[in-house]
């Protein structure tokens, strides 16, 4: 298990290193499968140090809808887990988008491999979103870049 203050020291790192970019108008995406688009709201970009591979190889995507939370209110509150996600082994960057017509959220993430990118999945992050998505809502998958 992850130390979330182990992380919140990690995160604090890149931040003083000026590794930690964020971008304001980050590219919206339409996704084939439902024709459906995804408004991004946000995006956090972290400068690979000089033992990482140049350019990520791996995305992972999750899709889900919160069980409890409007889409405000989530905006709002997706701030929080920032640290603790820009501090993920292997983090390059995450997308956050909204469904214009679902209200569902979309994180797309990058990884350097396809192993950081699996083992998000059981990152303390992950566990805290599980938590609160509705029952049936909760779709990921990884690809290679």
């Amino acid at each position: 298990m992850q130390n979330p203050v182990a992380l919140i020291f990690r995160a604090l790192k890149l931040r003083l290193q000026g590794r930690v970019r964020y971008l304001d108008n980050p590219e919206s995406i339409k996704l084939e499968d439902s024709g459906e688009e995804f408004v991004a709201f946000r995006k956090v970009v972290v400068e690979p140090a000089a033992i990482q591979p140049t350019e990520p190889g791996a995305t992972f995507r999750v899709r889900f809808r919160f069980k409890n939370l409007s889409a405000r209110a989530n905006r709002i509150l997706s701030l929080i887990p920032i640290p603790l996600i820009m501090a993920q082994p292997g983090f390059r960057s995450k997308t956050w988008l909204l469904g214009a017509h679902s209200g569902d959220f979309i994180g797309h993430y990058e990884f350097d491999t396809v192993e950081t990118a699996n083992a998000y999945w059981d990152s303390l992050p992950l566990r805290m979103m599980r938590r609160r998505a509705a029952p049936n809502s909760l779709k990921h998958e990884i690809s290679r870049i």
